[in-house]
């Protein structure tokens, strides 16, 4: 009786910790997998779709994890690093570079915008602390409404590019298939039967980047940052510069979002600049929220939960739910989640770090 009553305290802690938001979205995840057979929608193709965007998602959702361990808060200041993966994804456009060379010449073209673009962000982010989430959000709508000035007047001519009339000024959407379109997706792809295609080349890619990262966060910088996030006042009495690791932590950040968006880019086939990475954080950040973050704790495996539960409702919903209901509630559901589940962290009382 006593091991009933214990192991029911247990399941109960865990059930609290993990939050009851996140169990009733798992169910409703698990019963549009089960639903979908009899609605006409075959599993296997819907499972690959989630496999896909997986892969497309999951490193934006990776670029939060040192923020938040930093106790810098959710970085809705993520367009800072998506601005400089395009910038590095369009001039490796211009140098003409293709498959494996555009896409890691595109990091590398990247990673310089990134370090600058995330320094200048960090140092900003240390001057307004216990506001960060606010003007990281203010800031990351900056910098998009004035690349959407630049895009326009910086010298691009490659005339996949440009716009025709004119011969100059970006186009809204660029196709990459002649570039670097599913290259990942493709790399030792695995085909099951005609409706299955495992993008086995994202995947690894993600899992190596997830390694990096947790190897990072088990360095002694890594440490030092977390301990910083858990108690600064610990932190400091142990000679650890808050201001510094933060600092750090920010420019990881805007560099794995750099990486995220070519990520992206290579798996949806296109490259959408002006308007379009202004609310790419929303995403990012309910999928790590939905994972069981909280605002200043986040693991490797809150990502990997979180994207595969929010890309799997993205996935299932607008072709189980519309065939049921003969409508589109596809978007209704994705603003509710998204929305639903950022209020949830931030308003939730969130247990200290032990």
């Amino acid at each position: 009786m006593i091991n009933s009553n214990s192991a029911g305290k247990r399941i109960r802690e865990f059930i609290n910790d993990f939050g009851w938001p996140r169990f009733i979205i798992f169910f409703f995840v698990v019963i549009l997998f089960v639903a979908a057979p009899f609605v006409g929608v075959r599993v296997d193709n819907s499972l690959m779709n989630v496999c896909v965007r997986f892969g497309q998602n999951a490193v934006m959702v990776l670029a939060l994890v040192p923020m938040m361990q930093a106790g810098a808060g959710l970085n809705f200041g993520l367009p800072v690093g998506i601005v400089a993966g395009l910038l590095g994804s369009t001039l490796a456009m211009q140098a003409e570079l293709s498959g494996a060379a555009g896409f890691f010449g595109a990091i590398l073209f990247s990673l310089p915008f990134a370090l600058v673009f995330g320094w200048l962000y960090g140092l900003l982010l240390n001057k307004v602390k216990g506001e960060e989430m606010t003007i990281a959000m203010y800031v990351g709508f900056s910098i998009v409404t004035f690349m959407a000035i630049m895009w326009l007047i910086l010298p691009y001519s490659n005339p996949t590019m440009v716009w025709g009339y004119t011969g100059q000024g970006l186009r809204t959407t660029i196709s990459l298939e002649r570039y670097w379109s599913h290259f990942l997706n493709n790399f030792l792809a695995i085909k099951i039967g005609d409706n299955f295609e495992f993008p086995t080349g994202a995947i690894l890619f993600f899992a190596f980047l997830a390694w990096i990262m947790w190897l990072f966060m088990r360095s002694r910088t890594g440490t030092s940052l977390t301990a910083v996030g858990s108690n600064p006042d610990f932190a400091r009495s142990g000679g650890v510069s808050a201001d510094r690791m933060r600092l750090i932590s920010v420019i990881v950040s805007s560099v794995y979002g750099a990486i995220g968006i070519l990520m992206y880019q290579q798996s949806f086939g296109f490259i959408q600049v002006y308007q379009a990475p202004l609310f790419m954080a929303f995403p990012a950040v309910a999928a790590i929220l939905l994972g069981g973050a909280s605002v200043n704790k986040a693991s490797i495996l809150n990502v990997i939960v979180g994207t595969f539960l929010f890309q799997s409702i993205l996935t299932m919903t607008p072709s189980v739910i519309n065939s049921i209901l003969k409508t589109d509630m596809s978007e209704v559901i994705r603003i509710l989640v998204s929305n639903g589940m950022i209020i949830h962290a931030l308003t939730r009382r969130t247990k200290a770090a032990t």
